[in-house]
């Protein structure tokens, strides 16, 4: 499953705070969220990704507060993937429960805004199509990645299990 889009970039330490400010956290609402994705670091940010698209960053991706809204926003934005040098460890965590695709990858820095780029995160592969060239990430494992195509850990477990269905 190769995901395809526009990426979209942004520094190292991109703490929760700048993917979805505290003063929107008073809804639950992803769609009312997702309104606010990235807002603190770009203002404009919702206003020109398209469906699909991949933020790129660099280290330390998620950092600060620990909170499931900002997973939410990026994925209900339309993000399909985040690649970064590396990810906050709870952030980490958060959004595979969410079912949002990341991916760790330490060439990142090669990837500029607006390259067109294929992930294929079964075999660890991220193809820059404006640059033509490749890069490696970690295979995302299958229980890993079956989550994400579930739609999240509650969602998963739901299917799983049956209950609260």
């Amino acid at each position: 499953m190769e995901i395809k889009g526009t990426a979209w970039k942004f520094n190292d330490n991109i703490d929760t705070d700048a993917i979805i400010p505290a003063r929107y956290l008073n809804t639950s609402d992803p769609q009312e969220v997702a309104k606010h994705c990235m807002e603190d670091a770009d203002p404009e940010f919702v206003g020109k990704i398209k469906n699909g698209d991949i933020i790129v960053a660099g280290r330390n991706f998620g950092c600060g507060s620990s909170r499931e809204h900002a997973p939410i926003a990026i994925k209900v934005a339309g993000i399909s993937c985040v690649i970064a040098k590396s990810f906050a460890r709870i952030f980490y965590r958060n959004s595979f429960n969410m079912g949002l695709m990341i991916l760790e990858c330490a060439e990142a820095d090669n990837i500029t805004e607006l390259d067109e780029l294929g992930v294929d995160p079964e075999k660890g592969i991220i193809t820059n199509y404006t640059k033509d060239e490749e890069y490696t990430t970690s295979p995302v494992p299958p229980f890993m990645k079956q989550l994400i195509e579930d739609g999240g850990l509650m969602k998963h477990v739901i299917k799983k299990t049956g209950l609260g269905a």
